[in-house]
């Protein structure tokens, strides 16, 4: 019994994928990314559109078959738009600066703390207050914020901190006199 994925993922143009056997390369305007699968998976590259297929509807096929469809889905969008991640950062003095492609944070600490950018990571700051992370890698770029973030996390009670754009700190009330 074969099930092939319910949502196959559409190749736009400019963009090559080449599958081998537990490999996906991705090629595309942006740049190269490749990934070991799963050999249960059945990857297949008909017209410009991608299959995945798993070997039996047993849980832990099933659970693979949607990651491997999401991570060459991922590389998809990566090697054509990118990804970014904002993070903000709040707090007196609290501030960024590039220092070449290192990140330097000012985080209330006696020195200051300097993030290099891995290989296919740039950094941008717009504003001292903010930074923006930017790549190809879905979790590269992931991780490197949540590094960022790890410098300094926010705190519930004022709020200073590094935190993602997005991200809602629940704040608390303190001490009542």
């Amino acid at each position: 019994m074969s099930r092939i994925g319910r949502k196959p993922i559409d190749v736009p143009d400019g963009v090559t994928v080449d599958v081998k056997p537990g490999e996906v390369n991705v090629k595309g305007p942006k740049g190269e990314l490749n990934q070991h699968i799963v050999r249960d998976m059945k990857v297949s590259l008909d017209d410009g559109v991608v299959t995945v297929e798993r070997p039996t509807d047993r849980g832990e096929h099933r659970a693979l078959h949607g990651l491997t469809r999401s991570l060459i889905a991922n590389m998809v969008e990566g090697v054509t738009d990118g990804y970014e991640r904002r993070l903000q950062i709040q707090g007196v003095g609290y501030r960024a600066q590039l220092k070449g492609k290192a990140l330097e944070l000012a985080l209330g600490y006696s020195h200051p703390v300097t993030i290099q950018a891995p290989a296919g990571i740039e950094f941008e700051v717009p504003q001292p207050t903010e930074v923006v992370v930017r790549g190809i890698d879905k979790q590269l770029v992931g991780e490197t914020a949540a590094r960022i973030r790890k410098a300094r996390p926010p705190e519930p009670y004022k709020g200073k901190g590094v935190r993602y754009a997005d991200e809602h700190v629940a704040r608390k009330v303190g001490k009542r006199a």
